[in-house]
């Protein structure tokens, strides 16, 4: 049985696995993440599905990094919404599934299509790059628990990841690390910016935590599972990034008993163009993960980049208590 991390602002259900009963504004969202990195760093991914029910599309991102390879992604923002009562996306180019048959249990995530081939990561028409054949059949297996947030109706599963990958018809075994996460409710990707990371140590230990620039501290989402042990909310996290040429060079986390840094290997990003026109950049990317006790390991990390972000601080927003 899965342990939930209980913060007494709302409780989390098996139900809210499933989808949910979409708000009024424009910009309600309901978000699936789905990503993974092996132990070494050779090999990772993401997948999202972002639902607009209001906006009459879905957003609909996977993408696969190793380091010397090109970047391979999937990055659909204009996708048909799923059938009701479904998560999967049917287009001409690939069919997307997800499944969750047991609530905070297995998942299981698939992909049959065409992605985009990016050498240079940062290219910004996917229309014009060449394609190659991506497939994915993983599945997510739940580690200990889930981590719902304390204000927002948000959670996420630190998981093992295993199945195949097969990249052009070449077909890779995936044995890794990695979490899901599930949110719903208004979400306007152009107005804060923020840092969220998950990655597992070579220890064995996992990691989470998130910031939002918003210029004053909060008790900010932060959690871990120790080796052999139940997950577990961690007091004082926050983080501090440095940019170059607009991309994060590096991230301090304080993260409560293991300070470390967190250094982009190979970048997923993505954009995104809001109903007036405004743009919002989300680089993603497999990083390396180094304490300053010494243990290593590898994970995702995302900056969000909404206009004007470069003014938004990015320095540590970590309460007095802490």
């Amino acid at each position: 049985m899965a342990r939930i991390i209980e913060h007494g602002t709302w409780t989390l259900k098996p139900a809210d696995e499933g989808l949910h009963e979409p708000g009024p504004e424009q910009l309600w969202n309901e978000s699936y993440y789905f990503d993974f990195a092996a132990p070494d760093g050779s090999i990772a991914g993401y997948v999202r599905l972002g639902l607009y029910p209001n906006w009459d599309r879905a957003w609909y991102w996977a993408a696969l990094v190793r380091p010397g390879e090109p970047l391979l992604i999937v990055a659909d923002n204009e996708a048909p919404l799923p059938k009701p009562g479904t998560a999967d996306v049917h287009t001409e180019t690939y069919t997307a599934t997800q499944e969750i048959t047991d609530p905070f249990g297995p998942a299981r995530v698939t992909l049959n299509g065409t992605a985009a081939v990016l050498p240079d990561p940062a290219a910004s028409d996917l229309g014009t790059a060449e394609t190659m054949g991506l497939s994915l059949d993983l599945r997510w297996d739940t580690v200990s628990g889930a981590y719902p947030y304390k204000d927002i109706p948000r959670y996420e599963i630190p998981c093992t990841v295993t199945g195949l990958v097969s990249v052009g018809g070449r077909k890779i075994a995936i044995d890794a690390h990695g979490e899901r996460d599930h949110s719903w409710g208004e979400r306007d990707w152009w107005k804060v910016s923020w840092l969220w990371t998950s990655g597992r140590l070579g220890d064995g230990t996992f990691v989470h935590g998130m910031q939002a620039n918003i210029g004053f501290p909060l008790a900010w989402p932060c959690f871990a599972v120790p080796p052999d042990g139940e997950i577990e909310h961690r007091d004082g996290f926050s983080a501090a990034t440095a940019f170059a040429d607009g991309l994060p060079a590096r991230s301090d986390l304080r993260f409560p008993g293991a300070p470390m840094t967190v250094t982009p290997v190979e970048f997923a990003p993505v954009a995104v163009t809001s109903p007036d026109g405004r743009e919002a950049r989300f680089p993603r990317a497999l990083c390396r993960f180094d304490t300053e006790d010494g243990r290593t390991g590898y994970g995702w990390t995302e900056w969000h980049q909404p206009p004007g972000w470069e003014d938004h601080g990015w320095t540590h927003l970590a309460e007095e208590s802490a």
